[in-house]
């Protein structure tokens, strides 16, 4: 019988290892793709507020640029301006029209000026009424309603509401 021969590879020692990136090029270029055509952005630049927590949603709906109204517990915002109190999760008492326990004097106020001031409105939708709402989740849905009806007094009967997107 014949002994079995070994079988050897002939390495050269001073070879190089060439890489071919071909296909690992077009697998960033998929996933690149992809990644863009799943990235949601806005045109609406929405400022965070002291402790303001929104509650989260499965909506995907993009925000658009109009009047920005804020209620945290502690305040109500237009825009960047204070423009009545919170106390206990509940509107001031001070702030509160007598004669219409919803209606939020200040509020209204600050909201018709906006409504009929062309600089205040700066190129944005407000002449359809629509304002974002951004509201404390823990707040009471009580003292959200009052804000959406002085909202709807003022002339702004569209509200919409900013939420997180949750899982």
């Amino acid at each position: 019988m014949g002994r079995r021969r070994h079988f050897e590879m002939d390495v050269k020692q001073n070879s190089t290892f060439t890489l071919n990136i071909t296909s690992m090029t077009d697998m960033f270029t998929l996933l690149l793709v992809f990644l863009l055509q799943n990235f949601a952005t806005s045109s609406v630049e929405l400022k965070p507020v002291k402790d303001l927590r929104v509650p989260t949603s499965n909506s995907y709906k993009n925000p658009v640029d109009v009047l920005q109204v804020s209620v945290s517990e502690g305040e109500i915002r237009v825009s960047d301006k204070v423009v009545a109190r919170v106390q206990n999760r509940q509107i001031a008492s001070t702030d509160i029209d007598p004669q219409d326990s919803n209606f939020i004097k200040p509020l209204f106020q600050e909201l018709q000026e906006r409504a009929h001031d062309p600089k205040a409105q700066k190129g944005k939708d407000e002449d359809n009424g629509q304002i974002l709402l951004q509201a404390d989740q823990n707040l009471p849905y009580q003292t959200i309603r009052k804000v959406m009806y002085t909202a709807s007094m003022a002339g702004y009967p569209h509200v919409k509401l900013v939420t997180v997107i949750g899982n």
